[in-house]
């Protein structure tokens, strides 16, 4: 019975490995979500400020104020830029996460599967044994009334 409380205790360990994949798969989608709404800000700030630009740009700019808008940009693009990267990273965790959950659940169930393969094989040889039980009592009832009856027989 110990191999069966030792696997018992193999498949407990699996789900806790399990469940914290699970929980570090979701800490990364919510990493990711984080990190795709700030792609979401940026590019929405870099599209109004393109608009506020249109329409300053339509009563006239000096070159100044040219240079100051595309230095500007530059930046907003390469904070774009960065943060695709960002989510890019973020992304590939929660992809490894993700695998690291169908490992964690394809164990879990590989183990459980084993496991009650082993309780139900347990069971039968039980089960054999107090068959056998039976069987040799039932057995030795029959021999000795069988012998209680020759003894009848001879004596009478």
């Amino acid at each position: 019975m110990s191999n069966l409380k030792t696997l018992h205790k193999v498949v407990e360990i699996a789900e806790k490995r399990r469940k914290d994949a699970l929980l570090a798969l979701g800490q990364q989608q919510r990493e990711w979500n984080m990190a795709n709404e700030q792609m979401q800000q940026l590019e929405a700030y870099a599209q109004e400020a393109e608009q506020r630009w249109e329409l300053r740009s339509g009563a006239g700019v000096d070159a100044a104020m040219l240079h100051h808008h595309r230095h500007f940009m530059q930046k907003i693009l390469h904070a774009i830029e960065f943060q695709r990267g960002v989510l890019q990273e973020r992304q590939q965790r929660v992809d490894q996460g993700q695998a690291q959950v169908f490992a964690a659940e394809r164990d879990v169930a590989g183990l459980r599967k084993y496991a009650e393969r082993k309780e139900h094989a347990k069971a039968a040889q039980v089960e054999r044994q107090e068959q056998k039980a039976t069987d040799e009592m039932a057995l030795n009832i029959h021999l000795r009334q069988r012998l209680a009856m020759q003894s009848r027989g001879l004596q009478a």
